[in-house]
């Protein structure tokens, strides 16, 4: 029942066991890791890891996020460099600027941000770029339409 005969069990990401800051915690400072993190707390500082951060529906990061992958169901504001795929929810609130190789959004976030979309070779190979502001004013040709 206790024994230590149990089979090891399975890491995530080379790096470990995910990472949380849970709802009504309160960060200030930046945050390196190499393992996935979750925040459904808020942020108010640097992320950077190897693995993917996720931002819970409650969760709020202000700062630089650097990562490989992301899902973001909650809000951020900053730098948001992404190596992969970036994945917005229809409740994601997206201010800033936005680094991406693959980016899916759906129906329903508001993406207030300027995206550069790079190649899979890294930063220097650009396959486009646009700048977006989906606050629903459509007034000015930068702006399209919020999504919907």
């Amino acid at each position: 029942m206790f024994s230590d005969k149990q089979k090891p069990r399975a890491m995530n990401e080379i790096g470990g066991q995910p990472n949380r800051i849970e709802k009504n915690t309160k960060i200030k400072g930046d945050i390196v890791s190499e393992a996935d993190f979750r925040i459904d707390g808020k942020l108010d500082g640097n992320v950077k890891t190897s693995g993917k951060v996720v931002i819970g529906k409650d969760g709020y990061i202000h700062g630089k996020v650097e990562c490989v992958n992301a899902d973001i169901e909650g809000s951020f504001n900053g730098e948001l460099l992404v190596s992969d795929l970036l994945s917005l929810k229809s409740s994601a609130v997206i201010e800033g600027t936005v680094t991406v190789t693959k980016l899916a959004v759906e129906p329903g976030a508001t993406f207030n941000a300027s995206c550069s979309m790079k190649g899979k070779g890294g930063v220097g190979s650009s396959s486009g770029s646009f700048k977006s502001s989906m606050s629903g004013n459509s007034s000015n040709k930068n702006e399209p339409a919020k999504a919907s």
